[in-house]
């Protein structure tokens, strides 16, 4: 989204080298844009829909947006684990990577909202929880009272997690009502709130308030962000 966001156009062939991935799965995530009127399809390729690059997106296609700046951000936040923790992660992208930096770790706990990420946590035998709930197609986020009665009785170490836009007097904000309201009952189960945000959110505004910088105990960014200060 973000590449088709500074390019007036994309076709299928180069956008699939591009992020290493088959035709047939660019195609697929064109199609299901195309059918949220976020953007707009032509003979091999797309475009994307004026405005529509601040609406929710699949996970596919911003897992790769600034996956190296997502890599190096993963690896940061693992520098707050330790042996035998209970760690909470979103179900966001900028959670996913933190996961190939946890194996090192003894006898971690992690309980996730996010589909994508605990697959990715069983798959290197680390024990995992997920919280159940209603699934969020596009994001594979697990969401609602389900999820969220479950995160209650859960007491965390350390939680991760994102959010769509980081004002520049320090607001959290998102597109996603179900994922701040997840979110904020995390901040409330851990002693420690880390939140993941690379500077390309810097200066956004979303829909929905996830809460103030001023809640959160440390800022995990690629770039230091700078909080303005209001007169």
């Amino acid at each position: 989204m973000e590449l088709l966001s500074e390019n007036p156009a994309l076709n299928v062939k180069s956008l699939a080298n591009l992020l290493h991935v088959s035709e047939p799965t660019i195609r697929r995530d064109f199609t299901e844009l195309a059918d949220r009127h976020l953007l707009t399809k032509f003979y091999g390729g797309a475009k994307l829909v004026h405005g529509a690059a601040d609406s929710e997106i699949p996970f596919m296609l911003r897992e790769n947006e600034r996956s190296q700046t997502k890599v190096e951000m993963g690896k940061k936040a693992a520098g707050h684990i330790a042996d035998g923790m209970v760690i909470m992660l979103d179900g966001s992208t900028s959670a996913y990577y933190i996961v190939p930096y946890l194996q090192r770790f003894k006898d971690l706990i992690v309980v996730t909202s996010g589909a994508k990420t605990a697959v990715a946590l069983a798959e290197r035998n680390i024990r995992t929880y997920s919280t159940g709930g209603q699934m969020i197609t596009h994001s594979f986020s697990l969401v609602g009272e389900e999820a969220e009665s479950f995160i209650r009785k859960i007491n965390a170490n350390i939680c991760f997690f994102s959010c769509r836009g980081l004002t520049l007097d320090g607001i959290m904000t998102d597109v996603s009502v179900a994922e701040v309201n997840l979110r904020r009952v995390m901040f409330s189960h851990s002693k420690k709130k880390v939140l993941l945000c690379d500077s390309s959110k810097f200066g956004k505004t979303y829909f929905y308030n996830q809460g103030r910088l001023d809640e959160v105990d440390e800022l995990v960014s690629d770039k230091p962000f700078v909080l303005e200060n209001k007169p």
